[in-house]
């Protein structure tokens, strides 16, 4: 009984790593169109650039922060000097996003050598939670409740705010929105920096977990793909779906058959495209 109760909070856990990364991903792929294939590498370079600060004598939060910000002010810049000027061609864009994450890799290789890092958790969080003969790292249930209390963030600011209701707007209709009159101009680098900040705050959340390593990023970014389409383009609720229905099925699939991980990974989202093309949330585009 306890392998399956471990497990299953094993799995919630991990899906909450995914829906930290994926609803970023969710929101530049629904309102931008682009399928940025840099995100995973935001997601390790966030988790560096949290290790430096914490070298320098940042704290475990401090340093969250400042992997957000530096991360989500890195989104801005590139979609403000290259992503803009490639609007309209899906193809050069994937290639481009492609390109940087070469080159963001490249660069943590450079900088902070291919040895993995191991990331300290905070020291209120060490230890863990037990309930009679069970025992959980207190880490991982303090994660899964910053993607439940992340998902009631962005719930907030998709269906309660202003900013919400334009980024609504473009991901149900872009040439509707524009035609009464939001600015995409400046609604598009707001998004890319948002999707990329929760790339980068995640990467750090996930380090006492993961540890940081040359390859995070490829490792993570197909669950993200994957968490997309499964959950449906521009869908919250589908990205929050989704993440853990991937996290129960990697950490079952890794327990039980090894062997099959990734065959059990990927022939739920096959069999849910084959009967629901845009997925389980997803609404035809208009």
């Amino acid at each position: 009984m306890n392998f399956w109760v471990i497990q299953g909070l094993n799995g919630l856990a991990f899906g909450s790593l995914l829906f930290i990364l994926a609803s970023g991903f969710s929101l530049i792929f629904g309102l931008m169109r682009i399928v940025n294939l840099s995100h995973g590498a935001y997601f390790m370079l966030g988790a560096y650039v949290g290790i430096s600060a914490m070298a320098a004598g940042a704290s475990f939060w401090t340093a969250i922060l400042i992997g957000g910000i530096a991360i989500g002010a890195l989104g801005a810049v590139i979609e403000r000097l290259i992503l803009r000027r490639l609007t309209g061609q899906p193809l050069a864009q994937v290639l481009v996003t492609l390109g940087i994450a070469f080159i963001i890799a490249d660069a943590c290789v450079w900088i902070w050598t291919g040895d993995p890092r191991p990331v300290p958790m905070p020291r209120e969080l060490a230890g863990a939670f037990r309930v009679h003969q069970l025992a959980f790292p207190i880490y991982r249930l303090f994660v899964i409740g910053i993607a439940f209390a992340l998902a009631a963030a962005l719930w907030f600011l998709l269906e309660r705010t202003r900013l919400g209701a334009m980024i609504r707007a473009g991901v149900d209709d872009l040439n509707m929105a524009r035609a009464i009159g939001i600015r995409t101009s400046v609604l598009f680098p707001v998004v890319f920096c948002l999707g990329s900040a929760l790339a980068g705050a995640g990467g750090v959340l996930a380090g006492p977990i993961l540890s940081v390593y040359p390859g995070l990023d490829t490792d993570m970014l197909p669950l993200a793909l994957v968490v997309v389409i499964l959950g449906g383009v521009g869908s919250l609720l589908g990205a929050f779906v989704g993440s853990l229905i991937i996290g129960f099925i990697y950490s079952y699939g890794q327990a039980l058959f090894p062997d099959l991980a990734y065959m059990i990974l990927f022939l739920p989202m096959v069999l849910v495209l084959t009967l629901r093309p845009t997925g389980l949330f997803g609404r035809q585009a208009i």
